[in-house]
């Protein structure tokens, strides 16, 4: 199973998602899921976390190593079962590079299906934090576990 995480950037809120989902699963469950992060833009291809939320990751210890943003290619999308999206604008912008599908979900689809603002506007990589780690933890429960 390949699951992808996707924001703008890829670098504050689907690394989370990546990073949330590789914490959570045990090294038999590795074996047969595969779990990426992506963007839907251009902008900030081969940078790492953005800076105040990588500080964010550091003082909740979670484990987490060197990211390269990088957006999401059309081998992925072909390869994805599943394909998590932040808010929609990045459902747009998905629906521009491959068309409309069904792997396409919003993070927060088996909780309150809310979208997950982008803290680099709105600076409330706190509040990002929770809500994402909230969200892989039910897709854990929804997806993995069952």
């Amino acid at each position: 199973m390949e699951i992808i995480f996707i924001c703008h950037g890829n670098i504050c809120r689907s690394p989370l998602g990546e990073v949330f989902l590789n914490n959570l699963l045990t090294d038999e469950e590795k074996k047969s899921i595969h779990v990426y992060s992506r963007a839907t833009s251009l902008e900030e291809i081969g940078n790492d976390i953005y800076p105040p939320m990588k500080r964010v990751l550091y003082n909740h210890g979670d484990k987490f190593t060197r990211h390269y943003a990088t957006r999401i290619t059309k081998e992925e999308f072909d390869r994805a079962d599943y394909i998590f999206y932040m808010d929609r604008n990045n459902l747009y912008y998905l629906e521009r590079l491959f068309g409309p599908s069904n792997k396409y979900h919003l993070i927060s689809i088996f909780d309150d299906q809310k979208e997950v603002e982008d803290p680099w506007y709105t600076e409330r990589f706190e509040l990002v934090y929770s809500l994402i780690k909230k969200y892989v933890k039910t897709i854990y429960e929804n997806i993995v576990e069952k």
